[in-house]
């Protein structure tokens, strides 16, 4: 059996090999075909210019190719290279793991074609400055990961296709063309660059919430609206009754006579339908009415406090429509309103008739989404012996509305009595960091720098919740993956700031516990419920490099990641999909030892969360100079 296996062993080795040999030459030849239709004759080529069956696109270092740390092409930069051709982007696309694409000011001619789509992970599309023409290809709406496109002075024509879809476009260059149609109603909130002058669009110009100027949007005569000038109003084309009909007097009679059936019919019709509406009203009469089932909650269920990463999400719950009844009969406290225009006026009682669909039940309480007369939804939050009371509740929830965070999400309406606790918020529609890390919709991408830039905003945010809340000792209480979610700009918010005590908190991560201080002063009790926050955060920033759950089927993420580190094994830790990106595992390494400082096993020995913000935007800081560098 053992010499079987040496025999086989070989095998299996050459096998291996063999298929990534030919991976590699297939990438190499498309690499090879990409060039020569560019047609680079006329290029200034040097001894290093590579291209060719007898080098290797990584090693060989061609010319304008960058690679990964897994000798994968990540950027094609070739720019005022004399390229006389066409772009080949079937056999561009087959280097998979393609994110960047520059031929800036070249004479590539022809079509920009289709198969540009099998870029997937294309995030940066410059094409300015050649003379490409014809349509631009629907499929570009396919590349959900891209972020800036620029193809400017161009000979681009008709309609612009259904860009506007690509939530993470930050820019847009399609000046100096022959563009022509409508401007879509892209999301302007989040773009940073803008410019469609210069082409032939037509029509009223979408809000663009004041972000770009009329420069955006000049040499096209037949756009209007803000920012350029009004648009005229649309006439009405008169219609004169006194104008005879030319037409035979026979075809008149058919016209009438067709006109006379369809009557008929519709008269038939209204008839048959007021029948059966009659009918269906006296059966009605007969049977008792039945009442809309209500969002009630019955006391029998128990209901703590939890925030929303204690819920599932929701697709085996019930999505029917409620109306939440008076938790408490008789005499209620009424509804606390805060700083919200959303609610101004709203009572009590108008929250709990209002159609609501539970989105969840926790170990902790309830979840709901609240349909408000207006169309305006919001999330109410029903708890019960969330461990403070009626009193320090009211005052927890109005200093923490005092500090107004742009990266917390506040509570705009709070209800409170000795059983009954409802924190209402305004809904987003964008989801959770939990949702976005473990069940990424639409094959979006959550790349390295988003991360980091999620990392950093919540760090900050913490840090400055912290320093304005010291006195009073309020913490987050709860912080997790399922609590930080996306505003409509697809901007990070902490949700449930403060709502649950420090030692609740150390009950849902998998961590030793907190050590209380046992004096009674507001210091002490920050310690414990700041020092919570700092190792909760660590766990998030575990969950965002690695891409594992914190807790599944007995797994242990901090204990998991403190092992492998021991055993010096660190690079085993990361998310593979950040590793496939090419993403800096110098700046990954420096994340990790910020996370590990936060989980320290003794709370004395974390760092506080404004060293913790400081060090990340260090590391984010480096990693914006690298790319600029790159770029």
């Amino acid at each position: 059996m053992s010499r079987v296996s040496i025999w086989v062993l070989p095998i299996v080795i050459f096998l291996i090999f063999h298929v990534a040999n030919s991976e590699e030459n297939e990438v190499r030849q498309a690499l090879v075909q990409f060039m020569q239709k560019l047609s680079p004759g006329n290029a200034t080529r040097g001894g290093q210019w590579g291209w060719n069956m007898s080098s290797d696109p990584c090693t060989s270092n061609w010319t304008g190719v960058v690679c990964n740390n897994q000798g994968l092409v990540r950027k094609i930069i070739l720019e005022k290279a004399n390229f006389i051709g066409v772009l080949d982007a079937s056999s561009l696309c087959v280097t998979k793991a393609l994110s960047v694409l520059s031929l800036k000011d070249n004479n590539i001619t022809g079509l920009l074609s289709e198969d540009v789509a099998l870029c997937k992970d294309l995030t940066h599309l410059y094409l300015s400055g050649n003379h490409f023409s014809g349509d631009l290809p629907e499929s570009l709406s396919q590349l959900s990961n891209l972020k800036r496109f620029d193809i400017s002075n161009n000979n681009f024509n008709g309609e612009l296709p259904d860009m506007q879809k690509i939530s993470g476009l930050i820019s847009f260059l399609v000046q100096d063309n022959q563009l022509e149609g409508q401007i879509p109603e892209f999301d302007f909130s989040n773009l940073k660059e803008f410019n469609v002058s210069n082409n032939l669009f037509s029509g009223p110009i979408p809000d663009v919430k004041g972000h770009f100027m009329a420069s955006s949007f000049l040499g096209d005569p037949n756009l209007c609206g803000e920012p350029l000038t009004a648009c005229p109003p649309v006439p009405m084309v008169p219609t004169n009754p006194m104008k005879k009909s030319k037409k035979p007097s026979f075809q008149k009679v058919l016209l009438f006579s067709g006109y006379v059936v369809l009557g008929l019919i519709v008269v038939l019709f209204l008839v048959y339908k007021l029948l059966k509406r009659e009918k269906s009203c006296e059966q009605k009469k007969q049977k008792p009415k039945n009442k809309a089932v209500p969002l009630e909650i019955p006391s029998s269920i128990p209901s703590t406090t939890t925030a929303s990463s204690d819920y599932k999400d929701g697709r085996g719950n019930q999505t029917s429509e409620y109306s939440l009844t008076s938790v408490e009969s008789g005499m209620a406290p009424p509804l606390v309103v805060l700083t919200s225009p959303l609610l101004m006026g709203l009572t009590f009682e108008q929250l709990l008739r209002a159609p609501a669909e539970l989105l969840g039940r926790g170990k902790h309480g309830s979840l709901y989404k609240v349909l408000l007369e207006g169309g305006v939804n919001l999330v109410v939050k029903r708890m019960k012996n969330c461990g403070i009371s009626r009193d320090d509740f009211k005052t927890r929830m109005k200093k923490i509305d005092q500090v107004k965070c742009q990266n917390v999400l506040p509570a705009i309406a709070f209800y409170c009595s000795r059983q009954e606790k409802l924190l209402v918020y305004e809904y987003q529609p964008n989801g959770n960091l939990f949702n976005l890390l473990h069940g990424s919709p639409n094959g979006q991408i959550f790349d390295w720098g988003s991360r980091l830039n999620v990392a950093d905003s919540i760090a900050e945010a913490l840090a400055f919740m912290h320093r304005e809340l010291n006195e009073d000792g309020i913490g987050h209480g709860n912080l997790k993956s399922m609590n930080i979610l996306f505003n409509m700009a697809m901007e990070p918010c902490i949700s449930e700031y403060g709502i649950m005590e420090a030692e609740n908190q150390e009950q849902s991560i998998v961590s030793p516990n907190i050590e209380i201080r046992n004096d009674s002063t507001s210091k002490g009790h920050a310690y414990g419920s700041f020092s919570g926050d700092v190792y909760a955060f660590g766990v998030i920033l575990l969950e965002l490099l690695t891409g594992k759950m914190v807790q599944e089927n007995g797994f242990d993420l901090p204990s998991w990641v403190n092992s492998v580190v021991k055993e010096e094994w660190t690079v085993e830790v990361f998310d593979r999909a950040l590793i496939s990106e090419g993403a800096s595992e110098e700046r990954m390494v420096s994340l990790l030892q910020v996370a590990l400082k936060c989980i320290n096993a003794s709370p004395t020995d974390r760092p506080a969360m404004s060293q913790v913000s400081l060090m990340i935007k260090s590391i984010k800081e480096e990693e914006e100079s690298s790319i600029s560098f790159d770029s």
